[in-house]
């Protein structure tokens, strides 16, 4: 097994660091931003930038005027990118976009990418991804998926409400998930800009990182042509999977940025702040925090490294991307919240980013699946291939 980074990718990790340092953190106090995100005003400059530097949207392929970059090194310069929660959005990798990117590039038709995912992976435009409802709707449990989508000639009508839409405010297209009526799933395409498509409002969450924030989105009677079902009709929930797996990930990539950054806060104050006649540093229990951090940092890493790897030989990593989310969603968490410990007063107040990491990362652990259903789905499959193991031994 081979970890070493080639030339190139150690360029394009330190020219991404560069721009980081540079180009994204002086903007993070910037006035334009809100409890639901940087403005459209700011995601621009930041997308501008990320542009002027050869940077935006690495993940798209080179076709579409991305950089083409596999999962393995998405997964260095999304660490990159994610040590300021301003870094996504500057390079287009910000979810949901970055999802719904992957999920065009495989299943869109050419006309749907010449209409949608070009100028989205040009930083013009934005979208959301529409699959989550108010109970009794899908939640964690997609199969209780409530809107539904319903033919009518050519088209398809689809009514519902959505929540916790990610992006909502702002977005250009939306991605739609809906029922059909024989009981399976389809995605379907539509501009934002429709009378029946109403955002009822954008819901105040912990994190403040996305553009757009959380919304409510109803669907009233809202007529899509055939021509805008992505990929085949009742094909929806093996679609979620095509754009989940690989998202799953990158949520870790981006926020092992975030969490390395607490914990060079947290490196930085207790190596330089005296206590009881030496340094916080010093001290075994602080010097153990620091010690676990490391140990969290590295771990995420190597999970994120490993099923990336995996994605790059064409392994669709269900199960690997659902244990890589649990262990970096938990051991992230836990090095920003020993990076607060480890900072007294400052972790808790604005004087330094750890505090805004702090509201930020929490929902990850929520985020693509909370930890408790990936590891109920994980255990299922592991009784299935014990039991396909113990069936084949016997035969």
């Amino acid at each position: 097994m081979n970890f070493e980074l080639s030339a190139d990718l150690c360029a394009l990790r330190d020219r991404t660091r560069q721009f980081i340092a540079e180009q994204v953190i002086p903007l993070e106090n910037d006035e334009r931003q809100s409890h639901h995100g940087p403005s459209e005003a700011l995601r621009r400059e930041l997308v501008s930038r990320a542009k002027a530097a050869g940077l935006l949207t690495p993940h798209a392929s080179t076709e579409m005027g991305g950089m083409g970059l596999s999962h393995v090194a998405k997964s260095v310069m999304f660490e990159e990118a994610g040590y300021s929660w301003l870094g996504p959005t500057a390079l287009n990798i910000h979810a949901p976009d970055e999802g719904n990117i992957h999920l065009m590039e495989e299943v869109a038709t050419a006309a749907q990418k010449a209409r949608w995912l070009r100028p989205q992976v040009a930083g013009l435009t934005r979208s959301c991804f529409a699959m989550t409802e108010p109970s009794p709707g899908a939640g964690a449990d997609p199969s209780m998926l409530a809107t539904t989508a319903v033919r009518d000639g050519d088209d398809y009508l689809i009514n519902g409400v959505k929540w916790f839409i990610t992006g909502a405010e702002g977005a250009n297209y939306v991605i739609i998930m809906a029922r059909m009526e024989d009981g399976s799933a389809t995605m379907f395409l539509s501009d934002m800009d429709r009378p029946e498509i109403t955002l009822e409002r954008s819901m105040d969450a912990m994190d403040a990182c996305f553009t757009g924030g959380h919304g409510v989105l109803r669907f009233d009677n809202l007529r899509i042509p055939a021509a805008d079902v992505l990929g085949e009709v009742g094909k929806g929930f093996r679609y979620a999977q095509v754009r989940l797996a690989p998202a799953r990930l990158t949520h870790c990539m981006r926020w092992l940025g975030q969490a390395r950054r607490a914990h060079d806060a947290a490196l930085e104050y207790t190596r330089r702040r005296q206590a009881f006649g030496k340094p916080l540093a010093e001290h075994e229990g602080v010097g153990f925090m620091l010690a676990d951090n490391d140990m969290d940092l590295h771990t995420a890493r190597l999970h994120i490294w490993h099923t990336a790897w995996l994605l790059d030989q064409g392994e669709k990593c269900n199960f690997e991307s659902s244990r890589a989310k649990v262990v970096c969603s938990e051991a992230q968490w836990r090095v920003v919240d020993r990076s607060v410990q480890m900072l007294g007063g400052q972790g808790v107040t604005g004087e330094s980013p750890v505090m805004r990491i702090f509201t930020d990362m929490r929902a990850f652990r929520i985020y693509d699946g909370p930890s408790e259903v990936h590891r109920w789905s994980m255990a299922r499959k592991l009784v299935h291939m014990a039991e396909k193991a113990a069936a084949e031994g016997r035969a």
